[in-house]
This record gives structure tokens, sequence and C-alpha cells, in this order.
């Protein structure tokens, strides 16, 4: 219980929060065109019971990623994919493919939303695992207030993003923030570096969240140019 007032476990649980929202407006999206097609009775039911639904397979799916992200390497791995995922959040090149599906009744609904869910939580999960450091408590509440929050608040969230472009940038700084802390929590370079300190970490944190935004703000550019 000491653990849930601790400043640290606020910060870590701030992060996992503010992370799954940001990288998961294509999500709300679907999730509101998988709906959409119901009648008016059944859309409420629909993503009641999708949203519960993908919250129990986004927590299963980001438990399996902490325990795998302890092998040696998948860290690193990890980290180099979470900053990439970082830079095109802020350069706003992450295209998905679209889903604009009516389906035929609820189950069907459900089913196009899990599916989405799947298809689209790679960035989630990374950053999210990143976040919880293995703390399984801290995921599952992370989880459980984040992606009910996401799915009901989708149009207010993707409002204030466009109203406040500095969310986005904060967001991917964070990103990058948790990549670099991910890579250098890495148990092949702890066994290299033994004595690594903490403050080597927190150092890579801030390179890989300056990275992040410079990386981003270059592709924002390139792209301006070409269009």
């Amino acid at each position: 219980m000491d653990l849930l007032l601790t400043p640290a476990f606020w910060a870590a649980l701030g992060s996992i929060i503010l992370a799954n929202v940001l990288l998961s407006g294509d999500n709300a999206v679907v999730i509101a065109m998988a709906a959409r097609g119901l009648p008016a009775s059944q859309q409420k039911k629909a993503i009641v019971f999708g949203s519960g639904a993908a919250i129990v397979m986004r927590i299963v799916l980001t438990l399996v990623a902490v325990r795998i992200l302890g092998l040696p390497w998948l860290k690193l791995a990890g980290g180099v994919a979470l900053l990439w995922i970082g830079a095109n959040l802020l350069a706003g090149d992450d295209e998905e493919d679209g889903h604009d599906v009516k389906p035929a009744g609820v189950a069907a609904a459900v089913r196009t939303i899990l599916v989405a869910d799947l298809v689209m939580s790679l960035d989630n999960v990374l950053a999210v695992a990143a976040a919880a450091q293995g703390n399984t408590l801290l995921l599952i509440i992370g989880l459980a207030v984040s992606v009910p929050l996401i799915v009901f608040g989708s149009t207010l969230i993707l409002k204030v993003m466009e109203r406040f472009p500095v969310i986005i940038t904060a967001g991917a700084a964070l990103l990058g923030w948790l990549a670099g802390e991910m890579m250098l929590g890495d148990p092949a370079l702890r066994a290299w570096f033994p004595g690594m300190p903490e403050s080597a970490a927190r150092a890579g944190a801030v390179i890989g969240a300056v990275l992040v935004v410079i990386v981003g703000k270059l592709l924002q550019r390139r792209a301006k140019v070409r269009a």
C-alpha cells in the first residue's frame, strides 16, 4: 500500500496514461466507426463491450511484453522501435489503413474493434511496458484508467490535441524518454557495465527525448517540403 503513496508510482502512472492516450487516437476512431453502422440502441452496447474486451486484451499483451523485455537485447530493440514511433508521431506520418466497416450487429462490431486494436497496438504496448518497468499493479491500473478514457473521450481528446499541438510534442518527447530508459536497462548492457549508475539511465532518457523531437521535426519539415 505504501507503493501507492510514492511520487515515483504516480509519475509512472501518469506516463502510462499519457502515452496510451496519445498513441490511441486511431484506435478510438476505429471504435467509433465500428459502432457507427449500428442502430442507435446498439451503439453504446458495442462501445462498452468492445472497449471492455480491448482493455483485457491490452493488459494481456502488455504483460507478455513486460516479461519478454526481460530477455537480453529485446529492450534495446524495443527502445529503437519506440524512438521511431515517437518521431513519426511528431512528424504526423503515422498512417493506418482505414477500417470503415459497418458491422451487422454488436458481436461483429466488438470483433472489428478487437481486431483493429490488436493490429494497431504495437506502439501502445511498447510505450506502456517501458513506463510500467515490470510493475504489474501499475500496468493494470494505468491501462484500466486510460483505455476507457480513450474510448469515451476520443472526440474531446482529438480536439484538444488539434488545439494544443504542444501536447503532441510533449508526448513524443515522453516516448523518447521511455525509450532511452528502456535501452539502458537492457540486461545485456547491464552485464557489460555492471556498475552503471542510475544517472546514466536518466541521461539516456534525456538524450532519447531530445533525439525524438529533433528527428520528428526534421521528418515534419521534409514532409512539408515534399508537399
